[in-house]
């Protein structure tokens, strides 16, 4: 199996047989787009079509999403659909024109931060805000050094690639970088956000000694690539250390946010912090390419007075209706609470297949991102990345889409759309109860 920038061993390798439509496909696509591109699964499917929870194939079969947190308000949502149809149909320029959208919009994310986030930056990808958050950081603190966690995914810039172990760090870890390890809430014992900022004051300690010092903190909120470990405080200690040897806090919010934990609008919130950048992309416009930089005013005003951005597209007039429309989406149909309430009845649920099924060995989440660990025995917690796979692509068979993720690739990664209901939990619940039993014989 090829194993992806996440540690995913789910992606197509070629072994798995599909029929000649879908291998022309692929060879159509390996031969224009080069190599450097995962599909996903065994059987990789040509998709056509989103509606709400739901993906189409060709032949018209339904797939219940479970692990696409892009369009987290769902496929094709028609208030956003209509809003980005009707501005793209009036202007779409750039920040460089004066403009009510742009700030009507800033108005509503920066009211959802804490008060001392006062500034926002918009850029197109998540990749690009993270690009932004250490430009702004190093200038700020006038030292280079990044600390970031064992398996952390922040994005394909050169920049961001080189602080994501996940990437392998663009070719190898930079000598002005230190990760510090998952909070594996499973294996480890004691208080595990005070050893999260024991290696977090050891690695600054590292970082000075190098003459680098410590400009940042990078951390995903939930831990997505590391393994989705959701225990509250995990980052507090961490944080508080870095913030104290005069560095920045800065939390990835891009797959954490906009309510995908419940009962906050984002992760940080769970861990007690205040950072002093914030970063988002993916859901911001439900799938449209929309991305943004929360920072303190008093970090840009620095950076303003010996440097400039700007981004062609980022904050552009569609991108910001995209935006906001995503954010009445959330606002109005209470996604947020729906994430806490569904959510819980998905682990709940999921906790009872621990009971018949001994390969299960944790079962984690905030609101609907659950991470589902999977080992050989579970007295001994070996992981199980082999079983992981198959499930992957056994689910993928029985028309539910998910992933892995995880230092051993053997955590199940499902991060729904927020609109999920019980009857959608059920049906993967479910479908994964019967594919266990069958795996098992």
């Amino acid at each position: 199996m090829i194993r992806d920038a996440s540690g995913m061993l789910n992606a197509y390798s070629g072994d798995g047989a599909v029929d000649e439509m879908t291998e022309t496909l692929i060879r159509r696509r390996q031969s224009l787009l080069g190599p450097a591109y995962r599909l996903f699964y065994e059987r990789p499917i040509h998709m056509v079509r989103g509606e709400g929870p739901w993906l189409f194939d060709a032949s018209g079969e339904r797939y219940l999403d479970a692990y696409n947190n892009v369009v987290s308000v769902g496929h094709c949502h028609p208030h956003i659909v209509d809003a980005i149809a009707r501005q793209a149909a009036v202007l779409n320029t750039h920040t460089r024109y004066l403009g009510d959208s742009i700030l009507d919009y800033a108005e509503r994310i920066l009211a959802t931060m804490p008060d001392a986030l006062g500034n926002i930056m918009f850029t197109c990808t998540g990749s690009e805000a993270n690009d932004l958050a250490l430009r702004v950081a190093r200038h700020c603190t006038d030292r280079k050094g990044v600390i970031v966690t064992q398996l952390a995914y922040h994005g394909v810039t050169q920049a961001v690639s080189e602080v994501s172990p996940s990437l392998g760090f663009g070719g190898e870890r930079p000598p002005h970088v230190r990760t510090i390890a998952a909070p594996d809430t499973y294996r480890l014992e004691g208080d595990i956000a005070e050893l999260l900022a024991a290696q977090t004051r050891q690695a600054v300690a590292e970082l000075e000694a190098a003459g680098y010092g410590v400009a940042a903190l990078m951390c995903d909120t939930i831990f997505s690539s590391d393994g989705v470990f959701t225990t509250r405080g995990l980052l507090s200690g961490a944080a508080a250390a870095v913030q104290a040897a005069g560095g920045l806090y800065i939390a990835d919010e891009v797959q954490a946010g906009f309510g995908r934990t419940g009962e906050n609008m984002w992760g940080f919130a769970r861990h007690g912090v205040t950072p002093d950048i914030v970063t988002m992309g993916k859901p911001m416009g439900n799938g449209h390419p929309v991305a943004a930089a929360i920072m303190r005013p008093e970090l840009l005003a620095q950076f303003g007075e010996r440097a400039r951005y700007f981004n062609t597209f980022g904050g552009n007039t569609v991108s910001c209706a995209a935006a906001a429309a995503t954010l009445d989406v959330i606002e109005q149909e209470g996604l947020p609470a729906n994430a806490d309430k569904v959510g819980a009845y998905f682990r709940q649920r999921l906790q009872t297949l621990m009971t018949r099924h001994d390969c299960i060995g944790d079962v984690r989440g905030a609101g609907l991102f659950l991470g589902l660990e999977l080992v050989s025995a579970r007295d001994g917690k070996i992981p199980n990345a082999t079983l992981a796979s198959r499930v992957v692509n056994g689910m993928r068979d029985k028309r539910i889409l998910i992933s892995t993720t995880g230092i051993h690739g053997n955590v199940l990664k499902i991060r729904p759309p927020l609109i999920w209901q019980q009857e959608h939990v059920d049906m993967f619940v479910d479908s994964l109860d019967s594919l266990l039993k069958d795996l098992a014989r």
